[in-house]
Protein backbone atom coordinates (compact mmCIF):
# COMPACT_ATOMS: atom_id res chain seq x y z
CA UNK A 1 0.00 0.00 0.00
CA UNK A 2 1.15 3.81 -0.85
CA UNK A 3 2.36 5.77 1.99
CA UNK A 4 -0.19 8.43 2.92
CA UNK A 5 0.85 12.21 3.05
CA UNK A 6 -1.38 14.57 4.70
CA UNK A 7 -3.22 17.30 2.84
CA UNK A 8 -1.00 19.71 5.22
CA UNK A 9 2.54 18.21 4.46
CA UNK A 10 4.96 18.55 1.86
CA UNK A 11 6.15 15.28 0.50
CA UNK A 12 9.67 15.45 1.00
CA UNK A 13 12.97 13.14 0.96
CA UNK A 14 12.60 11.87 4.32
CA UNK A 15 9.24 10.69 4.22
CA UNK A 16 10.28 8.85 0.81
CA UNK A 17 12.99 7.01 2.34
CA UNK A 18 10.72 5.96 4.96
CA UNK A 19 8.85 4.13 2.74
CA UNK A 20 8.95 0.12 3.86
CA UNK A 21 11.84 -1.34 2.11
CA UNK A 22 12.88 1.40 -0.07
CA UNK A 23 16.62 0.62 1.40
CA UNK A 24 16.63 -2.69 0.24
CA UNK A 25 16.55 -1.57 -3.31
CA UNK A 26 17.76 1.86 -3.37
CA UNK A 27 21.06 0.45 -2.08
CA UNK A 28 22.26 -2.76 -4.62
CA UNK A 29 20.56 -0.72 -7.36
CA UNK A 30 22.95 2.25 -6.37
CA UNK A 31 26.01 -0.01 -6.95
CA UNK A 32 24.10 -1.60 -9.81
CA UNK A 33 23.49 1.75 -12.06
CA UNK A 34 27.04 3.03 -11.65
CA UNK A 35 28.69 1.69 -14.33
CA UNK A 36 26.56 2.87 -16.82
CA UNK A 37 28.08 6.55 -16.29
CA UNK A 38 31.34 4.86 -16.54
CA UNK A 39 30.52 3.01 -20.19
CA UNK A 40 30.87 5.68 -22.48
CA UNK A 41 33.72 7.82 -21.70
CA UNK A 42 35.83 4.56 -20.97
CA UNK A 43 35.20 2.97 -24.18
CA UNK A 44 36.15 6.80 -25.85
CA UNK A 45 39.43 7.01 -24.15
CA UNK A 46 40.68 3.17 -24.77
CA UNK A 47 40.11 2.95 -28.07
CA UNK A 48 41.20 6.57 -28.55
CA UNK A 49 44.28 5.37 -27.23
CA UNK A 50 44.48 2.25 -28.90
CA UNK A 51 43.47 4.68 -32.56
CA UNK A 52 43.96 7.92 -32.21
CA UNK A 53 41.38 8.80 -33.54
CA UNK A 54 38.09 10.70 -31.45
CA UNK A 55 35.91 9.95 -35.16
CA UNK A 56 36.82 6.17 -34.37
CA UNK A 57 36.25 6.10 -30.52
CA UNK A 58 33.37 7.82 -30.43
CA UNK A 59 31.94 5.39 -33.28
CA UNK A 60 32.58 2.62 -30.98
CA UNK A 61 30.78 4.23 -28.30
CA UNK A 62 28.00 5.31 -30.13
CA UNK A 63 27.51 1.05 -31.63
CA UNK A 64 26.68 0.64 -27.50
CA UNK A 65 24.71 3.51 -27.26
CA UNK A 66 22.46 2.32 -30.44
CA UNK A 67 22.19 -1.06 -28.97
CA UNK A 68 21.57 -0.21 -26.09
CA UNK A 69 18.50 2.12 -26.98
CA UNK A 70 17.45 -0.63 -29.63
CA UNK A 71 17.42 -3.42 -26.81
CA UNK A 72 16.65 -1.74 -23.89
CA UNK A 73 12.73 -1.53 -24.30
CA UNK A 74 12.24 -5.32 -25.35
CA UNK A 75 14.63 -6.14 -21.72
CA UNK A 76 11.76 -3.71 -20.30
CA UNK A 77 9.12 -5.37 -21.67
CA UNK A 78 9.73 -9.05 -20.81
CA UNK A 79 10.80 -7.62 -17.38
CA UNK A 80 7.46 -6.47 -17.18
CA UNK A 81 6.31 -9.84 -18.63
CA UNK A 82 8.37 -12.17 -16.70
CA UNK A 83 10.10 -10.65 -13.46
CA UNK A 84 13.19 -8.16 -13.42
CA UNK A 85 15.48 -10.64 -11.81
CA UNK A 86 14.50 -13.34 -14.48
CA UNK A 87 15.91 -10.81 -16.99
CA UNK A 88 18.76 -9.26 -15.07
CA UNK A 89 20.64 -12.41 -14.45
CA UNK A 90 21.24 -13.49 -18.06
CA UNK A 91 21.79 -9.71 -18.50
CA UNK A 92 24.81 -8.85 -16.11
CA UNK A 93 27.04 -12.38 -17.61
CA UNK A 94 26.27 -11.21 -20.99
CA UNK A 95 27.37 -7.84 -20.40
CA UNK A 96 30.26 -8.79 -18.29
CA UNK A 97 31.71 -11.09 -20.98
CA UNK A 98 31.22 -8.51 -23.65
CA UNK A 99 32.71 -5.57 -22.39
CA UNK A 100 35.63 -7.99 -21.50
CA UNK A 101 36.08 -8.93 -24.85
CA UNK A 102 35.77 -5.30 -26.24
CA UNK A 103 38.67 -4.17 -24.21
CA UNK A 104 40.94 -7.61 -24.80
CA UNK A 105 40.13 -6.50 -28.53
CA UNK A 106 40.94 -3.20 -28.06
CA UNK A 107 44.10 -3.84 -26.31
CA UNK A 108 45.35 -6.05 -29.23
CA UNK A 109 44.83 -3.68 -32.10
CA UNK A 110 41.89 -5.41 -33.75
CA UNK A 111 40.05 -3.82 -36.77
CA UNK A 112 37.23 -1.77 -36.42
CA UNK A 113 34.63 -4.15 -37.29
CA UNK A 114 35.92 -6.63 -34.49
CA UNK A 115 35.47 -3.58 -31.78
CA UNK A 116 32.27 -3.19 -33.43
CA UNK A 117 30.69 -6.57 -32.84
CA UNK A 118 32.17 -6.37 -29.22
CA UNK A 119 30.34 -3.00 -28.64
CA UNK A 120 27.08 -4.38 -29.97
CA UNK A 121 26.13 -6.79 -27.45
CA UNK A 122 27.82 -5.11 -24.53
CA UNK A 123 25.66 -2.09 -25.13
CA UNK A 124 22.41 -4.38 -25.74
CA UNK A 125 23.22 -6.22 -22.38
CA UNK A 126 23.41 -3.23 -20.63
CA UNK A 127 21.38 -3.90 -17.38
CA UNK A 128 18.31 -1.08 -16.83
CA UNK A 129 18.93 -0.23 -13.32
CA UNK A 130 17.71 3.03 -13.14
CA UNK A 131 14.13 2.11 -15.16
CA UNK A 132 13.64 -0.97 -12.79
CA UNK A 133 14.26 1.23 -9.68
CA UNK A 134 11.87 3.32 -10.62
CA UNK A 135 9.29 0.62 -12.08
CA UNK A 136 9.83 -0.59 -8.05
CA UNK A 137 9.15 3.28 -6.81
CA UNK A 138 5.85 3.39 -8.80
CA UNK A 139 4.66 -0.34 -7.36
CA UNK A 140 4.60 1.03 -4.02
CA UNK A 141 3.67 4.34 -4.65
CA UNK A 142 1.05 3.96 -6.76
CA UNK A 143 -1.40 6.83 -6.32
CA UNK A 144 0.68 8.58 -4.36
CA UNK A 145 1.97 12.03 -4.12
CA UNK A 146 5.61 11.32 -2.61
CA UNK A 147 5.94 10.16 -6.87
CA UNK A 148 7.55 13.16 -8.10
CA UNK A 149 9.67 12.80 -5.11
CA UNK A 150 10.46 9.72 -5.73
CA UNK A 151 11.09 10.76 -9.56
CA UNK A 152 13.35 13.79 -8.33
CA UNK A 153 15.40 11.40 -5.95
CA UNK A 154 15.54 8.97 -8.74
CA UNK A 155 17.25 11.72 -11.32
CA UNK A 156 19.58 13.05 -8.30
CA UNK A 157 20.58 9.20 -8.19
CA UNK A 158 21.71 9.23 -11.66
CA UNK A 159 23.33 12.46 -12.09
CA UNK A 160 25.43 11.20 -9.03
CA UNK A 161 26.04 8.47 -10.64
CA UNK A 162 27.13 10.54 -13.64
CA UNK A 163 29.44 12.90 -11.30
CA UNK A 164 31.10 10.26 -9.87
CA UNK A 165 31.49 8.07 -13.10
CA UNK A 166 33.09 10.06 -15.91
CA UNK A 167 35.73 10.92 -12.80
CA UNK A 168 36.34 7.26 -11.62
CA UNK A 169 36.70 6.09 -15.53
CA UNK A 170 38.65 9.19 -16.04
CA UNK A 171 40.61 8.67 -13.43
CA UNK A 172 41.12 4.80 -13.69
CA UNK A 173 41.63 5.08 -17.83
CA UNK A 174 44.32 8.38 -17.10
CA UNK A 175 46.12 7.41 -14.09
CA UNK A 176 46.40 3.25 -14.10
CA UNK A 177 45.78 1.85 -17.30
CA UNK A 178 43.97 2.79 -20.57
CA UNK A 179 41.94 -0.34 -19.97
CA UNK A 180 41.16 0.05 -15.99
CA UNK A 181 37.84 2.20 -17.03
CA UNK A 182 35.91 -0.54 -18.63
CA UNK A 183 37.47 -3.19 -16.35
CA UNK A 184 36.24 -1.67 -13.21
CA UNK A 185 32.94 -0.89 -15.60
CA UNK A 186 32.52 -4.74 -15.82
CA UNK A 187 33.23 -5.59 -12.64
CA UNK A 188 30.93 -3.16 -10.74
CA UNK A 189 28.02 -4.41 -13.33
CA UNK A 190 28.20 -7.82 -12.20
CA UNK A 191 28.32 -8.22 -8.44
CA UNK A 192 26.05 -4.75 -8.37
CA UNK A 193 23.93 -6.21 -10.93
CA UNK A 194 23.35 -9.61 -8.96
CA UNK A 195 23.05 -7.76 -5.79
CA UNK A 196 20.02 -6.23 -7.42
CA UNK A 197 18.50 -9.33 -8.72
CA UNK A 198 18.35 -10.87 -5.65
CA UNK A 199 15.62 -8.35 -3.93
CA UNK A 200 13.13 -10.69 -4.62
CA UNK A 201 10.56 -8.92 -2.75
CA UNK A 202 10.16 -5.72 -4.09
CA UNK A 203 9.99 -5.84 -7.62
CA UNK A 204 7.00 -4.98 -9.01
CA UNK A 205 4.99 -8.12 -9.16
CA UNK A 206 3.52 -8.93 -13.05
CA UNK A 207 0.51 -7.51 -14.14
CA UNK A 208 -2.04 -9.16 -15.61
CA UNK A 209 -5.42 -7.27 -17.18
CA UNK A 210 -8.58 -9.11 -15.43
CA UNK A 211 -10.57 -11.64 -17.90
CA UNK A 212 -13.24 -10.18 -19.68
CA UNK A 213 -11.70 -6.34 -18.94
CA UNK A 214 -11.51 -5.79 -23.19
CA UNK A 215 -7.84 -4.33 -22.67
CA UNK A 216 -4.62 -6.00 -24.43
CA UNK A 217 -2.35 -7.11 -21.71
CA UNK A 218 0.95 -7.32 -23.54
CA UNK A 219 0.66 -3.73 -25.83
CA UNK A 220 3.58 -1.98 -25.68
CA UNK A 221 4.54 1.35 -23.79
CA UNK A 222 5.04 2.61 -26.90
CA UNK A 223 1.78 2.27 -28.28
CA UNK A 224 0.81 5.46 -25.79
CA UNK A 225 1.03 8.36 -27.83
CA UNK A 226 3.04 10.87 -25.06
CA UNK A 227 5.07 7.86 -24.53
CA UNK A 228 6.28 8.77 -28.41
CA UNK A 229 6.82 12.61 -27.58
CA UNK A 230 8.98 11.60 -24.39
CA UNK A 231 10.93 9.39 -26.57
CA UNK A 232 11.59 11.79 -29.58
CA UNK A 233 12.13 14.83 -26.06
CA UNK A 234 14.55 12.39 -24.67
CA UNK A 235 16.71 11.94 -27.37
CA UNK A 236 17.93 15.65 -27.08
CA UNK A 237 18.58 15.25 -23.57
CA UNK A 238 21.24 11.98 -24.86
CA UNK A 239 22.53 14.93 -27.45
CA UNK A 240 24.14 17.26 -24.33
CA UNK A 241 25.23 14.21 -22.57
CA UNK A 242 27.17 12.66 -25.52
CA UNK A 243 28.19 15.87 -26.98
CA UNK A 244 29.81 17.30 -23.96
CA UNK A 245 31.65 13.88 -23.23
CA UNK A 246 33.28 14.26 -26.78
CA UNK A 247 33.72 17.67 -26.68
CA UNK A 248 34.80 18.22 -23.16
CA UNK A 249 37.49 15.80 -23.54
CA UNK A 250 38.42 17.27 -27.10
CA UNK A 251 38.81 20.60 -25.67
CA UNK A 252 41.05 19.27 -22.39
CA UNK A 253 43.05 17.52 -25.39
CA UNK A 254 43.74 20.65 -27.42
CA UNK A 255 44.69 23.21 -24.64
CA UNK A 256 47.28 20.37 -23.31
CA UNK A 257 45.17 19.08 -19.93
CA UNK A 258 43.09 16.20 -20.44
CA UNK A 259 43.29 15.58 -16.31
CA UNK A 260 40.47 18.09 -15.92
CA UNK A 261 38.26 16.52 -18.58
CA UNK A 262 36.50 14.06 -15.47
CA UNK A 263 36.75 17.27 -13.40
CA UNK A 264 35.04 19.03 -16.19
CA UNK A 265 32.38 17.03 -16.96
CA UNK A 266 31.86 16.22 -13.03
CA UNK A 267 30.81 19.79 -12.53
CA UNK A 268 28.29 19.74 -15.39
CA UNK A 269 26.47 16.52 -13.90
CA UNK A 270 26.88 18.12 -10.43
CA UNK A 271 24.25 20.94 -12.09
CA UNK A 272 22.47 18.72 -12.78
CA UNK A 273 22.00 16.75 -9.47
CA UNK A 274 21.82 20.48 -7.42
CA UNK A 275 18.89 21.09 -9.75
CA UNK A 276 17.17 17.35 -9.05
CA UNK A 277 17.61 17.91 -5.19
CA UNK A 278 15.68 20.85 -5.79
CA UNK A 279 13.22 19.58 -8.00
CA UNK A 280 12.21 17.37 -4.89
CA UNK A 281 12.34 19.41 -2.53
CA UNK A 282 9.77 21.82 -3.69
CA UNK A 283 6.22 21.99 -3.27
CA UNK A 284 5.35 22.80 -7.38
CA UNK A 285 2.36 24.67 -8.36
CA UNK A 286 3.14 23.77 -12.20
CA UNK A 287 2.33 20.03 -13.18
CA UNK A 288 5.01 18.20 -14.59
CA UNK A 289 4.36 19.02 -18.33
CA UNK A 290 5.10 23.02 -18.10
CA UNK A 291 8.77 21.81 -16.06
CA UNK A 292 9.49 19.43 -18.58
CA UNK A 293 8.99 22.50 -21.48
CA UNK A 294 10.60 25.12 -19.68
CA UNK A 295 13.61 22.93 -18.84
CA UNK A 296 14.23 22.53 -22.76
CA UNK A 297 13.89 25.95 -23.32
CA UNK A 298 16.75 26.67 -20.65
CA UNK A 299 18.69 23.81 -21.78
CA UNK A 300 18.51 24.97 -25.37
CA UNK A 301 19.62 29.17 -24.33
CA UNK A 302 22.19 27.27 -22.19
CA UNK A 303 23.70 25.15 -25.26
CA UNK A 304 23.63 27.65 -27.47
CA UNK A 305 26.96 29.24 -25.82
CA UNK A 306 29.24 26.21 -25.50
CA UNK A 307 30.45 26.02 -29.29
CA UNK A 308 32.65 29.89 -28.17
CA UNK A 309 34.19 28.80 -24.74
CA UNK A 310 37.88 29.04 -24.78
CA UNK A 311 38.55 28.67 -21.35
CA UNK A 312 38.49 26.27 -18.58
CA UNK A 313 36.53 28.47 -16.02
CA UNK A 314 34.05 29.82 -18.54
CA UNK A 315 33.40 25.75 -19.58
CA UNK A 316 32.80 25.12 -15.82
CA UNK A 317 31.21 27.78 -15.40
CA UNK A 318 28.45 27.20 -18.61
CA UNK A 319 28.44 23.34 -18.05
CA UNK A 320 27.31 23.89 -14.42
CA UNK A 321 24.51 25.93 -15.60
CA UNK A 322 23.72 23.51 -19.05
CA UNK A 323 23.36 20.61 -16.20
CA UNK A 324 21.02 22.38 -13.75
CA UNK A 325 18.92 23.17 -16.85
CA UNK A 326 18.69 19.08 -17.74
CA UNK A 327 16.93 17.80 -13.84
CA UNK A 328 13.67 19.84 -14.63
CA UNK A 329 12.70 18.49 -18.28
CA UNK A 330 14.25 14.79 -16.89
CA UNK A 331 12.25 14.83 -13.83
CA UNK A 332 9.08 15.98 -15.49
CA UNK A 333 9.39 13.50 -18.22
CA UNK A 334 9.86 10.62 -15.62
CA UNK A 335 6.67 12.08 -13.87
CA UNK A 336 4.39 11.85 -16.41
CA UNK A 337 4.71 8.27 -17.13
CA UNK A 338 3.42 7.18 -13.97
CA UNK A 339 0.09 9.42 -15.30
CA UNK A 340 0.31 7.84 -19.08
CA UNK A 341 1.22 4.67 -18.62
CA UNK A 342 -0.54 1.52 -17.14
CA UNK A 343 1.27 -0.51 -14.18
CA UNK A 344 2.09 -3.09 -16.57
CA UNK A 345 3.95 -2.03 -18.50
CA UNK A 346 6.14 1.02 -17.04
CA UNK A 347 8.89 -0.43 -16.78
CA UNK A 348 9.25 -0.97 -20.62
CA UNK A 349 8.33 2.73 -20.36
CA UNK A 350 10.92 3.61 -18.59
CA UNK A 351 13.39 1.83 -20.60
CA UNK A 352 12.53 3.13 -23.80
CA UNK A 353 12.87 6.67 -22.07
CA UNK A 354 16.28 5.63 -20.64
CA UNK A 355 17.15 3.84 -24.21
CA UNK A 356 16.49 7.29 -26.02
CA UNK A 357 18.95 9.16 -24.04
CA UNK A 358 21.27 6.19 -24.52
CA UNK A 359 20.42 6.62 -28.62
CA UNK A 360 20.79 10.36 -28.29
CA UNK A 361 24.11 10.40 -26.64
CA UNK A 362 25.50 7.75 -29.26
CA UNK A 363 24.03 9.54 -31.84
CA UNK A 364 26.24 12.65 -30.57
CA UNK A 365 29.16 11.12 -29.84
CA UNK A 366 29.28 9.92 -33.04
CA UNK A 367 28.36 13.48 -34.97
CA UNK A 368 30.58 15.24 -32.05
CA UNK A 369 33.76 13.03 -32.66
CA UNK A 370 33.51 13.59 -36.38
CA UNK A 371 33.52 17.15 -35.45
CA UNK A 372 35.93 17.19 -33.35
CA UNK A 373 38.50 15.56 -35.41
CA UNK A 374 37.99 17.60 -38.41
CA UNK A 375 36.59 20.95 -36.66
CA UNK A 376 37.95 21.35 -33.30
CA UNK A 377 36.61 20.79 -30.10
CA UNK A 378 34.26 23.89 -30.05
CA UNK A 379 32.32 22.43 -33.07
CA UNK A 380 31.36 19.29 -31.10
CA UNK A 381 29.57 21.63 -28.77
CA UNK A 382 27.32 22.22 -31.50
CA UNK A 383 25.69 18.53 -31.15
CA UNK A 384 23.92 19.22 -28.16
CA UNK A 385 22.56 22.61 -29.12
CA UNK A 386 21.00 21.01 -32.40
CA UNK A 387 19.60 17.52 -30.02
CA UNK A 388 18.00 20.15 -27.44
CA UNK A 389 16.17 22.64 -30.07
CA UNK A 390 15.06 19.90 -32.21
CA UNK A 391 13.43 18.06 -28.74
CA UNK A 392 12.19 21.86 -27.64
CA UNK A 393 10.36 22.30 -31.47
CA UNK A 394 9.13 18.74 -30.71
CA UNK A 395 7.19 19.12 -27.30
CA UNK A 396 5.86 22.57 -28.05
CA UNK A 397 4.47 21.12 -30.59
CA UNK A 398 2.94 17.85 -29.54
CA UNK A 399 2.54 18.39 -25.76
CA UNK A 400 -1.43 18.42 -25.96
CA UNK A 401 -0.26 14.40 -26.14
CA UNK A 402 1.50 14.72 -22.70
CA UNK A 403 -1.61 15.57 -20.92
CA UNK A 404 -3.29 11.82 -19.95
CA UNK A 405 -7.47 11.94 -21.36
CA UNK A 406 -9.85 11.94 -18.47
CA UNK A 407 -13.32 10.32 -17.88
CA UNK A 408 -16.07 11.37 -15.30
CA UNK A 409 -14.39 8.70 -12.84
CA UNK A 410 -11.00 9.40 -13.68
CA UNK A 411 -7.95 8.48 -16.09
CA UNK A 412 -9.52 6.57 -19.42
CA UNK A 413 -7.51 5.17 -21.80
CA UNK A 414 -3.98 3.42 -21.13
CA UNK A 415 -4.22 5.15 -18.17
CA UNK A 416 -7.33 3.53 -16.78
CA UNK A 417 -6.26 -0.56 -17.66
CA UNK A 418 -3.21 0.08 -15.63
CA UNK A 419 -6.09 1.17 -12.61
CA UNK A 420 -8.05 -1.63 -13.61
CA UNK A 421 -5.17 -4.15 -13.72
CA UNK A 422 -3.33 -2.93 -10.12
CA UNK A 423 -6.94 -3.14 -8.21
CA UNK A 424 -7.45 -6.19 -9.51
CA UNK A 425 -3.81 -7.51 -8.33
CA UNK A 426 -3.38 -5.77 -5.20
CA UNK A 427 -7.22 -5.59 -4.34
CA UNK A 428 -7.05 -1.54 -3.52
CA UNK A 429 -8.69 0.85 -5.77
CA UNK A 430 -6.20 3.64 -6.57
CA UNK A 431 -8.61 5.51 -9.04
CA UNK A 432 -8.45 8.19 -6.47
CA UNK A 433 -5.17 9.49 -6.71
CA UNK A 434 -3.38 12.78 -6.16
CA UNK A 435 -1.43 14.70 -8.50
CA UNK A 436 0.90 16.71 -6.93
CA UNK A 437 2.31 19.78 -8.89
Amino acid sequence: MAPTVSDSARPGYGQLLRTPGAWTFLLPGFAARQPFAMLTISIVLLVQHTTGSYGQAGAVAAATGVSMALFAPQSGKLADRFGQRAVLLPGVLVHAASVSALTALALADAPLWALFAAAVPAGASVPQIGPMVRARWAARLDGSPLMPTAAAFESVTDEFTFVVGPVLATALCTGVHPAAGLIAEAALTLVGGLLFAAQKRTQPPVVRAAAGDGSTPRASALSIPGVRVLVIAFLGIGSVFGGMQVSITAFTEEIGDPGVNGVLYGIFAAGNMLAGIACGAIAWKKGPLHRVVLGYVGLTLAASTLWAVESVVLLAALGLLVGLCIAPALIGGYTLVESLVPAGARTEAFTWLTGAVALGQALAVTAAGQLADTRGASAGFVVPLVGTALALITLVALRSRLTPSTGPTGPTGAAATGRIAARGASGVDHRSRVTVD
